[in-house]
């Protein structure tokens, strides 16, 4: 009776770990986010707190700029403001 608890026990640790782990192994695998809709306006350059390129696999390229307030806007590939505001993070960071 005693090993049979501690199997039980065992396989729903192992459960509980797997139901745990998988949700962050998928969203590893998954590209960050897509950009379907596209923000026209421009966010002020002290409003950027970062921007990042959307991944290989989405049907469009674009930015996804995170603003202070903690908004992820998408924004166009060939938008100037973007472009410069990406540049700009890429020579701070390196």
């Amino acid at each position: 009776m005693r090993t049979l608890s501690c199997t039980v026990g065992l396989l729903l640790s192992v459960s509980i770990y797997c139901c745990i782990a998988m949700p962050q192994a998928v969203e590893q695998m998954s590209p960050v986010s897509c950009c379907f809709e596209y923000f026209t306006g421009r966010v002020p350059s002290k409003q950027i707190v970062s921007v990042m390129e959307t991944h290989s696999s989405c049907g469009a390229k674009a930015f996804v700029v995170t603003t202070a307030k903690r908004r992820k806007i998408c924004v166009g590939h060939y938008v100037n403001w973007a472009q410069e505001a990406f540049k700009q993070q890429q020579v701070t960071e390196g």
